[in-house]
């Protein structure tokens, strides 16, 4: 069967240009152009990604993201940001509300394809992987039942965020640069990520750390990027 994404816009042209080259790909697609639309959308039929337009009529796409990120049944699905909106601090505000990835438009339509690939291919790595429970410190990650807990307390973590736990915790002690860690958890590389790096790790260490200002599990290796401590 297909992968789902969902398409949300109330520009129709892009939606029905989005739409063409990603069932191009061999995505179902699904649409919407406002969003409330979109959230029932995507409780009804569950779609395995959205690629969701930051300014929407109604709810934006902010909004929207918030939303699914505090509904425990639907908070897992991916999330790529689509905007005209260039501001550093717009995509900030996108990662850290939870979104996994962001593309900013004018885009290449073949690039967004390959930005939901890569999504779908993180996800997939994540739920096919051989059964494996990682932990460090109060940390347990089962990588099967893709789950992460801490101290028997289930964690809500993004796919981004779960996977760039499991590169951690399967390397405790080792420094990863944000080249290496774009390379692991997105799937591609791409300029201009480091920025998306910081605030996925900003949420992770909000979701783990006892005190996420100073942190005891992710640290920062200034001059290289992030490292895994033992969490003693």
């Amino acid at each position: 069967m297909a992968l789902r994404v969902l398409v949300v816009d109330d520009d129709k042209q892009i939606v029905r240009l989005i739409r063409s080259y990603l069932e191009e790909g061999g995505y179902s697609v699904l649409t919407a152009y406002e969003g409330e639309v979109a959230l029932h959308t995507i409780r009804r039929e569950r779609p395995d990604l959205v690629i969701l337009d930051l300014m929407l009529p109604g709810q934006d796409g902010w909004e929207i993201t918030r939303r699914v990120r505090s509904d425990e049944t639907i908070a897992a699905t991916p999330i790529i940001m689509l905007t005209a909106r260039v501001e550093d601090t717009d995509k900030i505000v996108g990662l850290e509300l939870g979104a996994d990835d962001y593309i900013t438009k004018p885009f290449n339509p073949r690039e967004v394809v390959a930005r939901v690939r890569a999504v779908l291919r993180r996800t997939g790595e994540t739920l096919g992987a051989t059964a494996k429970i990682l932990t460090v410190g109060d940390l347990r990650l089962d990588i099967d039942a893709h789950q992460a807990t801490q101290a028997d307390t289930l964690l809500d973590l993004t796919v981004t965020e779960f996977n760039l736990l499991k590169i951690f915790m399967q390397n405790p002690g080792r420094a990863f640069t944000r080249m290496e860690l774009i390379e692991q958890a997105f799937g591609y590389t791409y300029d201009n990520l480091d920025r998306t790096v910081d605030s996925h790790i900003k949420n992770l260490r909000k979701k783990i750390e006892p005190d996420s200002g100073n942190p005891t599990y992710i640290q920062t290796v200034y001059g290289v990027g992030y490292r895994m401590s033992d969490g003693s």
